[in-house]
């Protein structure tokens, strides 16, 4: 069952850090098995919703999601973040 890696940004401390980031981590998932389906900041928000940079990838399981978070790869991509954002991530079976 597929399954959906979910990570918003709650705030952006350091543009650089976040820059190195995403120049790892991009290939990093992908190597995993990740296909990014959405990336950016929403264009509508309701309810409780917020204007935070949302990343939306698909896995072909959350065992593939979970591995490619723990991925040598990936460890260092965050190694590349640092304190430069705080991020709330989620892993969501599919329906």
């Amino acid at each position: 069952m597929a399954a959906y890696w979910i990570s918003t940004y709650v705030e952006v401390t350091d543009t650089d850090k976040l820059a190195a980031y995403a120049a790892l981590a991009g290939p990093a998932l992908e190597a995993g098995g990740g296909r990014f389906l959405a990336r950016g900041l929403p264009e509508e928000v309701y309810e409780a919703g917020q204007r935070t940079r949302t990343v939306l990838i698909e896995f072909a399981s959350v065992e593939a999601a979970v591995a490619a978070h723990d991925s040598p790869a990936y460890q260092e991509a965050l190694a590349a973040l640092g304190g430069g954002a705080v991020r709330d991530l989620r892993i969501v079976p599919g329906a």
